[in-house]
């Protein structure tokens, strides 16, 4: 349907609509859309909630928003608080505030500096987390960038390219260090070329294996180069 043909919903206040298919949607009070969705843009400045699927080309929360079905636009910026019920399926992902996933999410890039929680698998080209996440599944991209900020956890993780580094620290990070868990904790993580700090893993198999400060795994497999630093601990090593 053409943009033209379309017309905007605008919810102000305490409102409740119907869905159906429209150019711009707009929550800015405590608004209520009772059934799917189909928009050019979706943005939620205030509380709203959606008893439905919504497809967008663009959508952004600032607010506080709630999808009781699945979420499938190009772009989602989450600076607020939104949550999931089921799955999302996103172009390119953006998350500063926190994102909640009941299902699978699966996407191009994804880029996460908030609080980010996947019940299900996470699978992308390019993951990218300067933050705390949890996946329920398998977390899955051909290149993977972690920067742990507080307790991160996945079931597994597979990709091509996996680096996974701790945040450095700050003032008050270095005050209440005792009260955060800041390790990255797995099953397995399996790639190509994988760099490891921090990291809590029973195996860890790949072509070029780097295990760093901090870590505790238990079984290491490599094909051509595996190296450790002193403080690292490794129960075992094989080549493959």
């Amino acid at each position: 349907m053409e943009k033209k043909s379309r017309g905007d919903l605008v919810i102000n206040g305490f409102g409740a609509s119907n869905g159906g298919t429209f150019n711009i949607v707009t929550l800015n009070g405590r608004g209520t859309v009772n059934s799917d969705l189909d928009c050019i843009e979706f943005e939620c400045n205030g509380s709203g909630v959606v008893n439905g699927n919504v497809i967008s080309e663009k959508a952004k929360v600032s607010g506080h928003a709630r999808f009781k079905g699945n979420l499938d636009s190009q772009k989602l910026t989450i600076d607020g608080s939104a949550k999931i019920d089921n799955n999302l399926y996103v172009k390119h992902l953006k998350v500063s505030g926190k994102a909640s996933v009941g299902g699978k999410v699966k996407g191009e890039e994804i880029k996460v500096k908030g609080t980010f929680t996947v019940g299900e698998d996470c699978e992308a080209e390019i993951f990218k987390a300067d933050s705390q996440f949890s996946i329920g599944g398998l977390l899955n991209a051909e290149q993977i960038d972690i920067k742990i900020y507080g307790e991160c956890k996945a079931k597994e993780i597979g990709g091509q390219t996996i680096t996974v580094k701790q945040k450095g620290s700050s003032f008050i990070g270095t005050l209440f260090k005792p009260l955060f868990k800041t390790q990255l904790e797995t099953e397995l993580i399996e790639g190509d070329k994988i760099e490891l700090e921090n990291t809590i893993a029973k195996v860890v198999r790949g072509n070029l294996v780097k295990i760093g400060a901090n870590c505790q795994i238990g079984m290491v497999e490599y094909r051509e180069e595996f190296s450790k630093e002193k403080n690292a601990v490794v129960g075992e090593s094989r080549q493959i």
